[in-house]
């Protein structure tokens, strides 16, 4: 596997744990919880290798990448309940091929519009960020 010494997915660093936990390892991914949850349920699907943009992965690693992603907004639709999930694969200022799934709620912070990157209004207990895990682990 390609790894960057610079990437906080690659190097799986503090800054990496004081934003997300980890949950799980997909087909060519890993699932992560965003801690900061002012958009309940909020997850980020990082690729396995160091790899920029989507044309960089074969055409079989793009379909299973996608594949992945599809997989948990599956999960995440079936436990939250969200009226839409939000993608955002943006990789401007953090160079590795990551999808952001941010469910949205009518009524909810920024229905109707751009997702915040990082609100910072809402954090959880230790016990409610392992609640979140244990349901989307199951739908999957």
């Amino acid at each position: 596997m390609k790894k960057s010494p610079d990437c906080l997915y690659c190097q799986q660093n503090e800054l990496q744990r004081d934003l997300m936990i980890r949950i799980c390892e997909l087909s060519v991914s890993t699932l992560f919880l965003f801690k900061e949850q002012s958009y309940y349920g909020r997850c980020i699907v990082a690729y396995k290798d160091h790899v920029n943009e989507l044309f960089e992965l074969s055409e079989e690693n793009r379909n299973a990448f996608m594949s992945d992603v599809c997989k948990v907004a599956e999960a995440m639709q079936k436990v939250f309940l969200p009226a839409k999930i939000n993608y955002g694969a943006y990789s401007d200022k953090l160079a590795h091929l990551h999808f952001h799934l941010v469910p949205k709620y009518e009524n909810g912070l920024s229905y109707g519009e751009t997702f915040e990157m990082n609100p910072r209004k809402i954090y959880l207990s230790n016990d409610e960020y392992e609640q979140i895990i244990t349901k989307i682990v199951r739908a999957l």
